[in-house]
């Protein structure tokens, strides 16, 4: 994990007695937490693990955030504040015998009077049976569970584990406490990076947020014989950008289709094009993010603009046609499409109240006039009786009633003033006042051939 830091001490390097070089991010390893670089939000006096501190009441913890931001690192110097005895192990390497032994001996040392801080480096790895494993052990006071995981704990972990730890979120490095991070580091190398601004900042960029990738490539610089400064274009050629952090089944995955979909809702082409190319740089099926901009089309979009649906279902037709990567451009268009369409959700709002309301009362018998009658029996029980044909009226329209008898005449679609929608609503509004207009006494036998109310 990598080793964060604050304050310079230009007079830590080697061990005493040992000349084996050690990498930048281990010379660099901070031993207070106030040396942590950017993540003062949870340990500053009042954030929660400064407050656990002050108090003297540390609980188990599982630290979330993604890679080279510190946990292991926050988790080392917490045994340290609290005497514990540090173990860690990985759950990529270890197995239910390895477990049992880290447990005996926690309890040996509990026996002699001092506690233990396990830290389980990508918790999110263990099995449910595994997780499960350390319920007891926790409870009793075994061990002070620290977990580390880079994937979402609600998604990732057992209920019961995170009943008995408190999530803490640690965040991606700014480019701020990159920049910082850089210093540290030369003030321990004693000299500058060889790169002009552009290129210390192109530099910053390939960490992408991950402290301990910025010191590996600081190093990486550090290492060069060079007898000029670098420029951005120099740099790059000499290394290659730090591959994107994206999971297509993970927490990334959702939170970049999630940063799609509501730029698209917000009407915002630019930022969708840049949540829809991140999606494909790492590595997303463009047909699930097809499948998607068609979702947005009837969700968001709906008969605000009918269009856009079949704008939809024509580029994903255009991809499976063309492939990779003409037909990412045919999605793109689709995406910018619906970005700049007039929004609505009024039939998906209607579309979930009717829902709502079938089950609320989906046992009552539609009226007996719009119920067909293909025996003499139900003729004579008053099947269809009464029903008046819409067409046999001059403008097409019965005003007839076709909720069930005795239930209240709901109004589930209400269309917006937006788009297409407004000449929906200029029909609902006309269809209603024929309605009120040819309803009254006798109204569940429909109108009659005079046409009653005209």
């Amino acid at each position: 994990m990598a080793d964060l830091f604050d304050t310079p001490d230009a007079s830590r390097g080697p061990a005493k007695g040992d000349n084996a070089p050690r990498p930048l991010a281990d010379r660099l390893r901070p031993k207070a937490l106030d040396e942590v670089i950017g993540q003062e939000a949870v340990l500053s006096a009042d954030g929660p693990l400064g407050a656990m501190l002050a108090a003297g009441s540390l609980s188990s913890l599982i630290l979330w955030g993604p890679p080279g931001v510190g946990k292991t690192t926050i988790a080392r110097l917490l045994a340290a504040r609290t005497d514990l005895a540090f173990v860690q192990i990985s759950a990529i390497f270890t197995g239910v015998p390895d477990l049992r032994k880290v447990f005996e001996a926690a309890k040996i040392r509990r026996a002699n009077g001092q506690g233990t801080l396990l830290f389980v480096d990508e918790i999110h790895r263990f099995n449910k049976a595994q997780q499960d494993g350390f319920l007891p052990h926790m409870e009793d006071g075994t061990v002070l569970l620290v977990g580390a995981t880079t994937e979402n704990p609600s998604f990732e972990l057992n209920a019961a584990l995170l009943s008995r730890a408190q999530v803490i979120v640690l965040e991606r490095l700014s480019p701020a406490d990159l920049e910082r991070l850089a210093q540290r580091a030369e003030r321990e190398l004693g000299r500058a990076l060889p790169l002009r601004a552009e290129a210390r900042e192109a530099l910053l960029d390939m960490a992408d947020g991950d402290g301990r990738a910025l010191l590996n490539l600081v190093e990486q610089v550090a290492s060069w014989r060079l007898d000029h400064p670098l420029d951005r274009a120099e740099l790059s050629r000499r290394l290659m950008r730090r591959a994107m952090r994206y999971d297509k089944s993970g927490e990334e995955h959702y939170n970049l289709i999630s940063a799609l979909h509501k730029s698209v809702r917000g009407s915002d082409p630019d930022a969708a094009l840049y949540w829809f190319a991140r999606m494909l740089e790492g590595g997303e099926d463009p047909r699930f993010l097809a499948r998607r901009l068609t979702r947005m089309a009837v969700e968001d979009i709906g008969l605000a603009d009918p269009q856009a649906h079949t704008v939809c279902l024509d580029a994903w037709n255009s991809y499976e046609r063309l492939g990779s990567p003409e037909g990412e451009l045919a999605l793109a268009n689709a995406l910018v499409y619906l970005a700049l369409a007039p929004k609505s959700n009024g039939v998906y709002a209607a579309y979930k109240a009717a829902r709502a309301s079938a089950r609320e009362t989906g046992s009552l018998m539609p009226p007996r006039h719009i119920l067909n009658a293909p025996t003499r029996l139900m003729k004579d029980i008053g099947y269809g009786a009464g029903y008046a044909y819409d067409h046999d009226a001059e403008d097409g329209f019965s005003g007839q009633d076709y909720f069930p008898e005795g239930m209240k005449r709901p109004v589930f679609y209400a269309p917006p003033e937006r788009g297409f929608e407004r000449e929906l609503r200029k029909r609902i509004d006309y269809f209603a006042k024929l309605r009120a207009r040819r309803q009254g006494p006798g109204q569940g036998q429909g109108p009659g051939p005079g046409r009653e109310g005209e």
